[in-house]
Parts: C-alpha cells; structure tokens; sequence
C-alpha cells in the first residue's frame, strides 16, 4: 500500500519534524520495521538500568517506550476516529503527566516492548484497510486541522524521533 506524504495544510506546525522523518523513505515500510528497531535497540538493557533517568529532567528508558506506547494508542485514536468520519474535536494529551502517572519504571522493558509491538500491530491492520477516502478525511487535534494520511506520518516519524534520542541520549550510538 502506497501513501504519499502529506501536504502542509493536513498538520499543524508541530507535527512538520515528524512528517519530514517518515516522508524520508516508504512510510509503510518504516511502521512494519519500527518494533523490531526499538527490540533490537534496547536488546541487553536490563530493568534496572532502563529505570534509571540520565538526567532528572529527561525519562528513563522504559519512561520512553512507555510514551511511545501512549503516543501509538493517542495518535491511533485519533486516526479511527477521523477516518471513521467522526471530525469531532480531540483534545491534546500532556504526554508529561501521562509519563508521570503510568509508572512505566514499575513494569519489564520486556513488556513495554511487547506492548508496542501489540500496538503497532493493531494500527498497522486498522492502516491497511483505509481507502483514499478515508486518508483524505480530517478532524481537529490539539486545535489543528489533521488529515489521516498525516496521522500515518505523525505516527511513524514520533517513534523514528525517539528513537533517535535513545540512540544519541540514552545508548550514545
């Protein structure tokens, strides 16, 4: 399944990194290749160092794979709800206060990892049975205008942005 980047006009300027991540190569492809990315990454982390923060304003590891999940099922919500024609306005999340009371340092790499996979999974069905209509279909999230086809991008490039910084902050790859 071929989807073509998004326009400008489907995402608000927030989103632009994330968009410009995914446009980078087959969009499908990179949401297919994501979890195991993320597993192979992480492989050799015990709970114990993924628990730890490198710094006490940034997240611990299992802090970022827990937000990736929270982002997986948001970003996803909203994908359903907008190409399911429902335009009603979707609130932002304040991922911060998600992170702080999920208690992500409490539960296995083993399973945060899982749970993504679990996920993805799930959005990549929902994904391969949109039509062009459905991915044209917009609604408003965290009062910007969003197109699904842009929500395939937002979703692929969050993940792709993390993992970046796991790599640089985290691993020091």
């Amino acid at each position: 399944m071929l989807i073509t980047p998004p326009n400008t006009d489907e995402y608000g300027e927030w989103y632009q990194g994330y968009v410009a991540r995914a446009a980078k190569s087959s969009v499908m492809h990179t949401l297919v290749r994501q979890p195991s990315t993320l597993k192979k990454l992480l492989r050799g982390q015990s709970d114990a160092s993924a628990s730890t923060r490198p710094a006490p304003e940034e997240w611990s590891i299992k802090e970022v794979v827990g937000h990736i999940n929270d982002g997986e099922r948001v970003f996803g919500y909203r994908l359903l709800r907008f190409s399911r024609g429902d335009a009603s306005a979707l609130a932002s999340f304040d991922e911060n206060a998600f992170v702080e009371n999920a208690y992500f340092n409490h539960i296995k790499l083993r399973d945060l990892l899982d749970e993504f996979a679990a996920l993805r999974s799930a959005n990549l069905t929902m994904i391969r049975a949109l039509t062009a209509d459905q991915l044209d279909r917009r609604g408003i999230a965290s009062n910007n205008s969003v197109s699904v086809r842009a929500l395939v991008y937002i979703i692929s490039g969050h993940v792709d942005h993390h993992l970046e910084s796991l790599k640089k902050v985290y691993l020091k790859k």
